[in-house]
């Protein structure tokens, strides 16, 4: 049997992405250096939000399939089903990433 983990109130659960610690400049961030880069993950479920939230109009700002970004001290990580997954609240993600049309030069 296979197990969901359903989050509660404004938490979401995300899937890390594999951490590229190559920058575009070609440097690479050892593991273990002093700050660690933003960890990248895919939104595998979305909490409802809180209560009160829909009493002023606001809506969760991620839904399921989002690519965001979050530290790497954000939420709890959990194992379910032998699958590392963090879960945090959504107020601890520092965006989405999003793919825009290059410019034409």
């Amino acid at each position: 049997m296979r197990h969901e983990l359903r989050p509660l109130f404004d938490r979401v659960v995300i899937k890390e992405l594999d951490p590229d610690r190559i920058r575009r400049s070609g440097l690479l961030v050892p593991p273990g250096s002093d700050e660690p880069p933003p960890q990248h993950g895919i939104v595998l479920a979305v909490g409802p939000g809180l209560d009160w939230w829909e009493h002023v109009g606001v809506k969760m700002p991620v839904i399921r399939g989002d690519h965001v970004v979050f530290p790497a001290s954000a939420g709890n990580w959990v194992e379910v089903d032998e699958e590392r997954l963090l879960v945090c609240r959504v107020g601890e993600l520092l965006g989405v990433m999003a793919e825009v049309p290059d410019a034409p030069a």
